[in-house]
């Protein structure tokens, strides 16, 4: 795709190559590490405008620095959440809640939606969790000395838990996983079909709620409440929509990432064998050493940022991949360190627009790990083969044949 002009606010000395798309190691690579090839941008400048650096094409300034991605996303005055991405691509508006809703009312969603995601509710999750993950596992054992671990464990284990959580039916994963990777990964014409789909499906899946409830996600939402009304039907599509996407691809992708690290470093792997209670630390430094969100913020007005001429309307890039590269964070930031402390990577975001289900996920993530190195024995990337990786909006992993025994 060709670059837009550089707007003329912009000074020429701040204009940098480099884009989470198509810079180098970020297209779709045999064995590719599109997270150490983000950490070049630490060699330069804390702040730059890439002209091409969003899905849509259009150019964003970078922030490079962990700290000054923080106060982007705390400064909601400053910086807004709303760009009607998901929208946007089917000519519509509205937003999805309550990522794309700036304070207040960002803060009446939320409030609504934390119960359902709560650490309780985690905890009462996780009987069901491990089960997933033992019956999964236990099949891959029992059928051979190799698999590929996205499809035979990561997607059916991550999304089938997230399904269950919403109350969909899980014989359905497939294709969901399918509109997923359309969504978050298709081509442009991919792309708004899927997105057309997925709003059919949920609002198809709400007209039924709302004539039958039952004791699911969506059941909840059609009935619920906020400032002593009812939610009208977008605010209904724009929750059930980020809650669906948002579970279909991310805890796989953490978990796929996991699993290659731990194929390729058999010291790391026998480690956490030899010792389960640090997979929980573990599971943090990998969450650093492997994000796969790119967050995007629109300026509300006209500001300068560390030296940057940032302008109302320009789009700011925050990407965890970048902050959680940042040697002022971290020393030897592109080691990867199980034994790490005091672990503070931007992962789940930052801000008032904190990841909601960061407690399920980080459940799900330890308990697929612990699972995984109890049950199989030292396993490794299968000879001939090659994990795909990508960049992008979000970072992703695929191909990835792992072998044992």
């Amino acid at each position: 795709m060709a670059t837009n002009p550089v707007p003329d606010h912009v000074p020429p000395e701040m204009v940098g190559d480099f884009n989470l798309f198509s810079s180098p190691g970020m297209s779709p690579t045999p064995n590719g590490d599109p997270h150490a090839a983000v950490a070049c941008v630490h060699a330069g400048p804390r702040i730059f405008y890439s002209p091409w650096n969003t899905r849509t094409g259009q150019g964003a300034w970078v922030i490079t620095r962990a700290a000054d991605q923080r106060r982007v996303l705390q400064e909601t005055e400053n910086f807004s959440s709303h760009r009607n991405i998901f929208a946007s691509a089917l000519g519509e508006d509205w937003p999805t809640i309550p990522l794309e809703l700036d304070p207040p009312s960002h803060a009446v969603f939320r409030s609504m939606l934390n119960p359902l995601f709560s650490p309780k509710r985690v905890a009462e999750l996780e009987p069901a969790i491990r089960e997933r993950a033992t019956t999964l596992i236990t099949r891959i054992a029992s059928s051979g000395t190799s698999c590929d671990a996205m499809k035979d464990f990561a997607y059916p284990f991550g999304v089938g838990i997230f399904l269950r959580f919403l109350g969909l039916p899980e014989h359905r994963l497939e294709t969901f996983v399918a509109w997923a990777k359309d969504l978050l990964h298709g081509d442009d014409v991919r792309r708004p079909a899927a997105a057309r789909t997925i709003v059919a499906f949920i609002d198809e899946l709400a007209a039924m709620r709302r004539k039958k409830p039952v004791d699911d996600f969506m059941s909840f939402i059609v009935q619920a409440q906020v400032e002593g009304r009812g939610l009208r039907d977008d605010e209904v599509r724009g929750i059930g929509v980020l809650v669906f996407v948002a579970g279909l691809d991310t805890v796989a992708t953490a978990i796929g990432f996991d699993l290659a690290y731990l194929a390729r470093n058999l010291e790391d792997q026998e480690l956490l064998r030899k010792e389960p209670d640090r997979i929980v630390r573990a599971a943090e430094e990998l969450l650093r050493a492997f994000p796969s969100v790119h967050m995007i913020r629109v300026a509300r007005k006209d500001i300068d940022f560390e030296g940057a001429p940032i302008r109302k309307g320009d789009f700011v890039s925050c990407a965890t991949m970048i902050a959680n590269r940042d040697p002022a964070e971290f020393e030897s930031p592109n080691t990867v360190d199980l034994t790490r402390e005091g672990i503070r990577h931007a992962s789940f975001g930052y801000g008032p627009h904190r990841c909601l289900g960061s407690h399920l996920a980080r459940r799900e993530i330890v308990i697929g790990l612990e699972e995984w190195l109890a049950r199989l024995p030292p396993f490794r990337i299968k000879e001939g083969t090659a994990p795909i990786t990508h960049g992008g909006s979000l970072f992703g992993i695929e191909n990835l044949i792992l072998e044992w025994g």
